[in-house]
């Protein structure tokens, strides 16, 4: 039998509510599919429902979390594309929890499709989605991007591409697959330090593909796309907060149209680190402002509900 979960199913929990189809393709689907609705593990809403994270459990019990962020009348999804991480970014939680397996494009967009439904049931719409929750986007990129094209086409979810971005913490050969096949949508680089010798240490990946080779693919990934580059910069306390850093950084992007994202940390168990002060991160965007780099401090959402990627489902698993 095949899951229902790899077509579009709209909004539809049960073939019975397809009502535009005729009933025998009803009956026929009902016996060849199964319409997967994923439970509801585990749930967390910070005061004044600005963040919400649910813990999905997919069909063979694999379970991954999905994020809705209130903006003002924004309303954004923050999906998973693999259950773990093998990247081992130091401060992430889906990171100490190790890889697991990759998620099919119709198990991306269910969830997607979940945020839809909450949504719907409170009369609102979802605005954007970020590829960013548990996993690495580009080390998964078949069935992310298949993903991509189910929810930008105007017969499955009919989202704008525009509205849809994808982050990763550099995985080249995956920028330059964005670069070449050009779905439309946004890109975001954790990119977090400006040396190789401290990114090291916070994004092992980068021992793979150092800074030097990143920043080539990026430029390449700009100058195909005529698209600016979102850059994250989780600022950690005594770690990368420093002006020496920040002038690395201004190094590195000089000539390439990006917009730096400084992002406050969510701690985790597993990290010890804690996050800059609000001087050091005013004192980080002194040296953005004077080189003409645009940029914005993230307003910190969701540290009540360990909205971080992999924070509810390490506390679930392993409490």
């Amino acid at each position: 039998m095949t899951y229902a979960t790899d077509r579009m199913v709209g909004n539809c929990c049960n073939f019975e509510q397809m009502t535009d189809l005729p009933r025998a393709l009803r009956e026929w689907l009902a016996g060849e599919m199964a319409l997967y609705v994923p439970p509801v593990l585990a749930s967390q809403e910070a005061p004044g429902g600005e963040t919400r994270k649910d813990l999905l459990e997919m069909a063979d019990g694999a379970q991954v979390e999905v994020v809705l962020l209130r903006y003002g009348t924004r309303r954004s999804v923050c999906v998973s594309t693999q259950v773990g991480c093998a990247c081992g970014c130091l401060f992430c939680a889906t990171g100490q929890m190790g890889f697991v397996r990759d998620l099919s494009a119709g198990e991306i967009v269910l969830q997607v499709v979940h945020v839809q439904r909450a949504l719907a049931a409170q009369g609102e719409r979802l605005s954007n989605v970020v590829l960013m929750g548990m996993g690495e986007p580009l080390l998964n990129a078949d069935a992310t991007l298949a993903a991509v094209r189910r929810m930008v086409d105007p017969r499955g979810l009919g989202l704008p591409a525009r509205r849809i971005t994808l982050s990763t913490v550099g995985i080249v050969p995956g920028i330059a697959r964005l670069a070449e096949e050009d779905v439309g949508i946004g890109l975001a680089v954790s990119l977090h330090a400006a040396t190789d010798a401290v990114r090291e240490r916070l994004v092992p990946i980068n021992r793979r593909y150092p800074l030097d080779t990143l920043f080539a693919a990026l430029r390449e990934y700009t100058e195909r796309t005529q698209r600016r580059v979102m850059v994250e910069w989780l600022v950690l306390d005594g770690v990368n907060d420093g002006p020496e850093q920040a002038r690395v950084l201004v190094d590195r992007l000089n000539g390439l149209p990006v917009h730096v994202n400084l992002i406050r940390l969510n701690p985790t168990g597993g990290y010890e680190g804690i996050p800059a002060s609000s001087e050091a991160m005013e004192a980080f965007a002194r040296v953005l402002d004077r080189a003409g780099i645009p940029h914005t401090m993230r307003q910190r959402r969701g540290g009540a509900i360990q909205a971080g990627c992999g924070q509810l489902w390490v506390e679930r698993c392993s409490g």
